[in-house]
C-alpha cells in the first residue's frame, strides 16, 4: 500500500512539474524571385523543430528585401521580438552603423562553429566580412547569368551551344535575333539598375567602389564608358527597347518569348525552367576586358538585443539552413547557388547538375565574381547611382552627366567615413 501510495505522489508530482521551456525565435526572410518559395521554407523550418524540440521558430515571409529590412528594423525598435534575419548582403554596413547586429565570431565560438564559418565559398562571404569580422553568413545568394532562347538562336543561324562571350559577340548576336515583336536583348533598369551596371563596369575592367566601402569610383572613364556600351543597346543598336525593363516582369517577357536573351539573377532559374516551353540555355555575362559578374542576394543576420540563449538557438537554427543538404535543396527549389563547395558535393545537387547543367553555371561564375556593392551610407548612395544609371539608360541624361551627380551625392555621404 505503501510503495502504491508513494508511486501515485510520484506521478501527482511528475504531472505538476511543468515541460522544459522552449526557447523562441522570429526570422523574417524576403523572396525576390518567382516560385512558391515560403513553402520550402516552411518546411525547412518544420524540419529543423523537429530535430530541436526545444527551439521554436516563427519564420515571416515579410516581401521584398526593402520590405523585409524596414519590417525586421520596425519590429525590433518597437520592442518585438526578432533574434536574426534574411536580409540583403549589402545591408552590412547601415545594420553595423546601425548597432542592430552582431559578429558572428562572438557566438560561433567552438571548433565546429568556426569550421562552418569556412566552409562558405569566399566570393558568397565578402559582402558579409567587415573590419576582419564575418557580420553576415550566405543563405540565398545568386550571380548574375544571361538566359538564351536556344530556339531563337537556331532559327536566326547562331550556334545554340556557343552563347556570346564579349559584349562584342553578344552586340552582333542580338542584331541577329532581333525582328519585329521580339528583342535580342533585355537587362532590367528597374529594381537593381545598380546591380545590373555592376556587370558592365567590371566587365569592362572597373569596380565601383572601395573594398573598404569608403570610396566610389563612378566617374572612372571605363565606368562611363560601360554606361554609355548599355545606352547603346536601344539607342544605337536597336537590339533592345528603349525606355524602362521592369525586374519583375523580364522573366515572363523571356519565357512569353519577348526577348531572346536576357541578364537576370540565378535565383530565377528554377521559375524559368518550369514556365519556358523552349530549350534554353543559361551562360556567364559575356566580357569586354574581363569576366565577371557581382554576387548578390541574402544573407543571415544576428540580432544584437537577443538574450545569450536565443543567438545560441538561432545560430543552431542557421547552421541547419545552411548544411549541404538544405544548400541542396534551396538551390534545386530556386536556381541560387550552392553556398558552399560541399552542397554540390551532394547526391541530390550531383544528380541535379548532370541532368540540368544550366545550374551550375552560377556556380561556376563565382570565380570571377566581385562583391555586391555595398559603401557606408549604402541605402543613399545606391538610390544616387541607380537614379543615374535609369536617367542614362532611358536617355534623359548622358552618362557622363548622371555619373557626375552620383559621384557628388556619393562624396558628400562617405566624406565622414574617409580616413
Amino acid at each position: 500500500m505503501k510503495s502504491l501510495f508513494a508511486g501515485l505522489l510520484l506521478g501527482l508530482a511528475a504531472a505538476a512539474t511543468p515541460a522544459a521551456a522552449q526557447t523562441k525565435l522570429t526570422m523574417y526572410y524576403p523572396i525576390a524571385v518567382g516560385g512558391p518559395l515560403t513553402a520550402v521554407v516552411d518546411g525547412m523550418i518544420k524540419g529543423f523543430e523537429k530535430e530541436n524540440p526545444d527551439i521554436d521558430v516563427e519564420a515571416v515571409y515579410a516581401g521584398n528585401y526593402d520590405d523585409t529590412r524596414i519590417r525586421a528594423i520596425s519590429a525590433i525598435k518597437s520592442g518585438q521580438p526578432a533574434q536574426l534575419s534574411v536580409l540583403f548582403s549589402i545591408d552590412a554596413y547601415d545594420l553595423i552603423e546601425q548597432d542592430l547586429i552582431v559578429p558572428f565570431e562572438e557566438v560561433a565560438t567552438t571548433e565546429a562553429d568556426k569550421k562552418w564559418l569556412d566552409s562558405f565559398y569566399p566570393a558568397l562571404m565578402a559582402n558579409g566580412k567587415i573590419d576582419g569580422k564575418t557580420w553576415g553568413v550566405p543563405f540565398q545568394r545568386s550571380t548574375i547569368v544571361m538566359f538564351y532562347n536556344k530556339d531563337m538562336f537556331r532559327e536566326a543561324g547562331l550556334d545554340p551551344n556557343q552563347p556570346p562571350r564579349t559584349w562584342d559577340e553578344m552586340a552582333a548576336a542580338a542584331k541577329k535575333l532581333t525582328r519585329d515583336g521580339r528583342w535580342g536583348l533585355m537587362v532590367p533598369t528597374t529594381g537593381y539598375a545598380y546591380w545590373m551596371f555592376q556587370c558592365f563596369a567590371i566587365q569592362n575592367g572597373k569596380e565601383l567602389m572601395s573594398a573598404d566601402g569608403t570610396r566610389t569610383y563612378f566617374t572612372d572613364p571605363a565606368v562611363v564608358e560601360a554606361l554609355a556600351f548599355w545606352r547603346s543597346l536601344s539607342a544605337e543598336k536597336k537590339v533592345s527597347p528603349e525606355g524602362a525593363i521592369e525586374w519583375g516582369t523580364l522573366r515572363q517577357a523571356f519565357t512569353s518569348g519577348q526577348t531572346a536573351m536576357m541578364w537576370h539573377t540565378t535565383g530565377n532559374l528554377t521559375a524559368v525552367k518550369k514556365e519556358a516551353k523552349f530549350d534554353f540555355g543559361v551562360a556567364m555575362l559575356p566580357a569586354n576586358k574581363k569576366l565577371g559578374s557581382p554576387t548578390g542576394g541574402g544573407n543571415f543576420y544576428l540580432f544584437k538585443q537577443a538574450k545569450p540563449e536565443e543567438r545560441k538557438a538561432a545560430l543552431k537554427l542557421i547552421q541547419y539552413m545552411t548544411a549541404p543538404e538544405r544548400a541542396a535543396q534551396w538551390s534545386i527549389a530556386t536556381g541560387y547557388v550552392g553556398v558552399s563547395p560541399a552542397s554540390y558535393e551532394t547526391e541530390a545537387l550531383k544528380t541535379y547538375g548532370q541532368e540540368f547543367p544550366q545550374a551550375l553555371v552560377a556556380r561556376d561564375q563565382l570565380k570571377v565574381a566581385i562583391p555586391e556593392f555595398s559603401t557606408y551610407e549604402t541605402g543613399r548612395v545606391r538610390e544616387a547611382l541607380n537614379n543615374a544609371v535609369q536617367a542614362a539608360v532611358v536617355g534623359t541624361k548622358t552618362p557622363q552627366a548622371a555619373l557626375s551627380e552620383a559621384q557628388a551625392a556619393a562624396e558628400r555621404l562617405l566624406k565622414p567615413y574617409q580616413k
